[in-house]
């Protein structure tokens, strides 16, 4: 098997398989974590752990959906009071988004909860298995640690900005694909580790 072949063949799996694990993770977090948030309420939350003085523009972008889309999802977790509003000192039309402690509480919990699940689910596995998967994932995170992300990258790249453009031609010598067209779920499929 050529290399081309190989790389093609990895790609595939890649992309029938991470989908089908964040649904299933996203599930579990919604149903055992915080059954009253809905799953891109808890994306929301980790994304503002994460970035924190981030705005609605942002949280559009890392969910992939539209503005007013975004705005319902931060409203409903300002009533909550799991992220609160605030005016930028510097740039008053700005509103930024913090997570409160109870949002924070909520997400850890919503974690855990599927932390467990996943233990669970893994402990049917053989050692043998268990340690192949955590080399494959050791692998894999490889290549893509410095990808660009839709909402910037650790290299700087400025939310919204364009990454580099892809290759004029697959490498493999298949159709190139985008993965956000064959899952039809773009970044929702959460592949930021929510």
């Amino acid at each position: 098997m050529t290399t081309a072949n190989l790389v093609n063949q990895c790609a595939q799996a890649i992309l029938e398989t991470v989908p089908q694990v964040m649904r299933a993770l996203h599930e579990q977090m919604r149903r055992h974590g915080s059954p009253l948030l809905s799953a891109p309420q808890l994306r929301t939350l980790a994304y503002l752990r994460d970035s924190p003085g981030s705005c609605l523009f942002h949280v559009a972008e890392r969910l992939g959906v539209t503005h007013p889309t975004a705005s319902v999802i931060v409203e409903r977790l300002v009533r909550r009071g799991m992220v609160t509003r605030t005016a930028d000192p510097q740039e008053r039309r700005r509103i930024v988004l913090t997570l409160t402690p109870m949002g924070a509480w909520h997400l850890q919990r919503a974690r855990q909860a599927t932390h467990t699940w996943m233990e669970a689910a893994l402990s049917r596995l053989s050692p043998a298995s268990l340690r192949l998967i955590k080399q494959g994932m050791t692998l894999l995170g490889g290549p893509f640690a410095d990808a660009p992300t839709r909402g910037g990258d650790r290299r700087g790249i400025r939310p919204g900005a364009r990454g580099p453009n892809p290759p004029a031609r697959p490498l493999s010598g298949a159709p190139h694909t985008n993965a956000r067209l064959v899952t039809g779920r773009g970044d929702r499929a959460g592949l930021s580790g929510q």
